[in-house]
């Protein structure tokens, strides 16, 4: 067993210590992760690839118990939680033109201050998977290992203990959701 699986048992355990070895160890992993995002059209204007990793830290230290099994359960949950803090700082800048209240971030509040137009089908994609997770969790979890973390077919399989074949046609529905749903929005 390799350190990082020991290091997610201890996790799930309860022992808080742990993250900062993980952080550690897949720092190299979660910067790449949160390049992607950034390039992939989910990019904040002064938001940059290491504030994104360490707001997502953060949040995952916040967590009593990590209930995840391997490396790439980790990897997929730490994309749910960039995707969040994406998610959030767009609402709060949204919130922000509306004349809203800003609300405290747990870093440098500077990148919050002009977003991108674009910005708004980042929400709209969160918002349709959202509403894919109400319908069917396992898609919403296929696309996040496909789309957001990039892991190959076989390995999702393994992840979710499902065929590849049934995580191709999990990936064509979730595919085909998404588009009806960012369309109609």
């Amino acid at each position: 067993m390799g350190e990082v699986t020991t290091l997610l048992a201890e996790a799930r355990a309860g022992k808080p210590p742990v993250f900062e070895r993980l952080f550690e160890l897949l720092y190299a992993d979660l910067k790449r992760l949160a390049h992607a995002k950034l390039r992939g059209g989910e990019s904040c204007a002064g938001l940059d690839t290491t504030a994104l990793v360490h707001e997502s830290f953060l949040r995952l230290i916040k967590i009593d118990r990590l209930a995840v099994n391997d490396r790439p359960h980790f990897m997929t949950y730490a994309a749910r939680v960039m995707r969040s803090v994406i998610v959030d700082l767009l609402r709060r800048q949204g919130a922000q033109r509306r004349g809203g209240v800003d609300e405290p971030l747990t870093l440098d509040t500077e990148f919050a201050e002009a977003l991108p137009a674009g910005n708004r089908e980042v929400l709209a994609i969160h918002e349709a998977l959202e509403a894919l997770a109400a319908i069917d969790e396992r898609l919403v979890r296929v696309v996040e290992m496909r789309y957001f973390v990039g892991l190959p077919t076989a390995e999702i399989a393994a992840a979710l203990g499902i065929t590849s074949r049934t995580v191709e046609r999990d990936w064509e529905k979730a595919r085909s959701f998404l588009y009806r749903q960012i369309k109609q929005g």
